[in-house]
């Protein structure tokens, strides 16, 4: 039986057939075998060339779209608003310009994923109001003095925002 299987490999390697067929045989014509490399290494460069090409491509048309990441959730960014809530400082003591900075920070995260929220801002009629009518106040100026001088309306608001939020659970659990 062994000896049957090993004179069908002699003859299917003899004949053209089976494994190594369409190779040519290296000791009977090293320039062909050459050849048959040659080609076989340019058919994989050129493989790999337009498979980079493509995703360079494909990465171009990512890159050139908008990107949008989106405000936070709601419930995220109340999260991080009432991580506030047993903090504070004192006015004039120097010891306001990271919480008060913070709390105004917190505070227009959660204005704009009340915006995007699928709810609407309409649903969140009352704290966007109450924060519109303080970042009006505040306008661009985020120094220190600045906020500690809107101290009261900026706490103020904080707490306001998050006595709404607490009547309306759906919008953060």
């Amino acid at each position: 039986m062994v000896v049957a299987a090993a004179l069908v490999s002699c003859t299917q390697a003899s004949s053209g057939g089976g494994p190594g067929a369409g190779v040519p045989n290296a000791a009977a014509d090293p320039a062909a075998a050459d050849a048959a490399r040659n080609v076989e290494n340019a058919d994989a460069v050129e493989n790999a060339d337009r498979a980079e090409q493509e995703a360079g491509e494909a990465g171009e048309a990512e890159d050139t779209a908008i990107p949008s990441p989106g405000p936070a959730l709601v419930r995220d960014a109340f999260a991080t608003l009432q991580a506030t809530l047993n903090e504070t400082c004192t006015p004039g003591a120097g010891d306001c310009a990271y919480f008060l900075g913070r709390v105004t920070e917190e505070l227009v995260e959660l204005d704009e994923s009340m915006r995007a929220d699928a709810k609407g801002p309409g649903h969140f009629k009352q704290p966007l109001a109450d924060m519109k009518a303080l970042f009006d106040k505040l306008g661009d100026d985020r120094s220190e003095a600045h906020l500690e001088k809107h101290f009261s309306e900026i706490v103020g608001t904080r707490d306001g925002i998050n006595t709404w939020m607490q009547d309306h659970p759906d919008d953060y659990r």
